[in-house]
Formats: structure tokens, C-alpha cells, sequence
């Protein structure tokens, strides 16, 4: 089954891939999209919760044990906290931020958007997220939606990739230009 974009070649791809069929049959991908933006926003805003999906020293048997907890207390949808069990099971609990990722583009394409994948210097505001949707919107003619990664290097500035297209407008590109056309 290949799925958007040859999402199923790696290892979350196949995760997120069967995360993403099982929400579909239920008719539970809106339910498992809220629970996995909650998990997503833990991984950014919880240090120790980082820190745990990161760590090898975990043990599957305690990674399960948290991630049940984790599931709880986030108010998780039946079939997103089975599915971390699976993940800490299978010790594949440091695959999350990328079947997170993933999943939020098989559910984008089901729905009919376009997905733009966004790279920041730094973590961008909701306020700059529904800024950016509105821009990228009028350019495809169809809903976006945004799948945000912070890399520092870039210094500053946007790395925008709507399907083929590629908006490089990061003060790393732009230093690397002026360094050229210095250059001679």
C-alpha cells in the first residue's frame, strides 16, 4: 500500500500509515488527530516528556507504563493510547515526533489539503501558523496545512516546501548569496 508521498518507506511511515487505516476504518482519524496534536504539543512543552520518548535507558516495560500515564492524563482517544502502548511495546517510542508528523499529513490529504512543510529558526506563534495557512492558501488555491520543524542553523527567515515547489527565504541562504556575489 503505498500511501502521500511514499510516506510508508520508513519505519513511522509505516506506523503512522497503519495508526492512520485503523483511525479510518473506526472513523476516528478528528479523534486521533486532537489526541496526537496533544501528544505533539507535550513532546515541544514537556521537557521530561522529551526526554522519556528520547531516552534508550527506558526500558519498553516503563515506557509503556508512561505512556499509559501520559494517555490519561492528556485524555487520549482509545485507539492513540493502544497505539502508544504498541510503540513502547515494540521500542519504537522515539519514532513519535515523526509518526505525530506523518499522521498529520495522511489526514491532511484525506481531507483534501495541501501540505506545506514549514522550517523556522525558531518555534512559530499560532498567530504567525494561521498568518502563514492564509498566504500559502491563495498560492495553492486550496486549504494548507503546516507541518512546522524548528532548525536553528537556518538562523532565521522560512524554508517553505508546498508539493514540488521550494521557498528558500532563510538569512542562511541569503548570507551564503551575498557571500557568493562577493566573491565575484
Amino acid at each position: 500500500m503505498e500511501t502521500s508521498g511514499g510516506i510508508q518507506a520508513s519505519l513511522a511511515g509505516r506506523y503512522a500509515s497503519a495508526l492512520f487505516s485503523l483511525a479510518r476504518d473506526e472513523k476516528q482519524i478528528d479523534a486521533v488527530s486532537r489526541s496526537l496534536d496533544s501528544l505533539g504539543s507535550a513532546l515541544v512543552d514537556s521537557r521530561e516528556f522529551a526526554q522519556l520518548v528520547a531516552s534508550p535507558l527506558v526500558d519498553r516495560g516503563d515506557a509503556g507504563k508512561a505512556f499509559a500515564a501520559v494517555a490519561a492524563q492528556l485524555k487520549l482517544d482509545p485507539i492513540t493510547a493502544n497505539f502508544l502502548g504498541v510503540l513502547a511495546r515494540n521500542g519504537r517510542k522515539g519514532r513519535l515526533a515523526e509518526v505525530v508528523r506523518l499522521f498529520r499529513r495522511l489526514a491532511a490529504d484525506h481531507r483534501g489539503e495541501t501540505t506545506a512543510e514549514v522550517v523556522s529558526a525558531r518555534p512559530l506563534s499560532d498567530n504567525q501558523i494561521a498568518a502563514l495557512k492564509a498566504k500559502l492558501k491563495s498560492r495553492a488555491g486550496r486549504d494548507v496545512t503546516v507541518d512546522a520543524k524548528t532548525d536553528p542553523t537556518i538562523l532565521g527567515g522560512l524554508i517553505v516546501k508546498l508539493g514540488s515547489e521550494m521557498i528558500d527565504d532563510s538569512l542562511r541562504t541569503k548570507l551564503n548569496r551575498l557571500a557568493q556575489a562577493m566573491k565575484g
